[in-house]
């Protein structure tokens, strides 16, 4: 369930700055932003050691933000955040209405763009390692599957690609929006960690920083033994 913002009928002219987004969040999505300009890039312009390091690195990030939502801080966590389609559908019906931004994590809708964006990084980036072109442009895992599946699984890494710029693109005229019309402000909270809300809205709970860095060390050995050993 997502998390409802707390009624802000005590109170409700005071607020407070209050800490929404941990520090891991915050370094995957714009590690993540990164290496997506920098895959782009390196593709175009034939970079392909260069594009198959920003995939893999990109793959154990999202290794790591799966994780991350299953036993991470509050906010990053899947079981606090997806809502029912119903109510993502809900939200949306009041896109154009003016008001002011109380939701403490992702909203109903912002959360199936999450896991969207997260599965289709997913796809890409696993594909990615058994990617042959029969040139030069092979995958770690490009040998041990047939050629048939090597070519389709090409296919969906080519295809892919396009899904996921359509839903890059969807997601920042989704800030655009939520920042014109609503005049809600999603990217400030997402550097700083930090926004403005009701003082009776109760912070989110954070995980260990220790956590963090033992998970992130256990996607990138996954990472590692996809790409080097199977």
């Amino acid at each position: 369930m997502a998390i409802e913002p707390s009624s802000p009928s005590r109170g409700a002219n005071t607020w407070r700055r209050m800490r929404v987004w941990d520090l891991p969040t915050r370094l995957f999505h714009w590690l993540a932003v990164v290496l997506v300009a920098i895959a782009w890039l390196s593709q175009r312009m034939n970079w392909m050691q260069l594009h198959v390091r920003a995939g893999e690195t990109l793959l154990a990030l999202v290794l790591f933000r799966l994780l991350w939502g299953c036993w991470g801080s509050e906010t990053a966590r899947f079981s606090r955040f997806l809502a029912s389609p119903a109510a993502a559908w809900r939200h949306l019906r009041h896109l154009a209405r003016r008001e002011p931004d109380v939701q403490v994590g992702h909203n109903a809708a912002g959360g199936w763009m999450v896991l969207c964006l997260l599965g289709l990084l997913f796809v890409e980036t696993l594909s990615g390692l058994y990617v042959n072109n029969d040139v030069a442009d092979e995958g770690p895992l490009s040998e041990i599957v047939p050629a048939a599946l090597a070519n389709a699984i090409s296919a969906i890494h080519a295809y892919g690609w396009d899904v996921l710029a359509a839903a890059v693109v969807l997601h920042l005229c989704a800030l655009a929006v939520y920042a014109l019309v609503k005049g809600h402000n999603l990217v400030g909270p997402m550097v700083t960690g930090t926004k403005s809300l009701p003082a009776a809205s109760r912070a989110p709970r954070r995980a260990s920083l220790w956590l963090a860095a033992l998970l992130l060390g256990c996607s990138a050995l996954a990472t590692a033994l996809l790409a080097v050993y199977l």
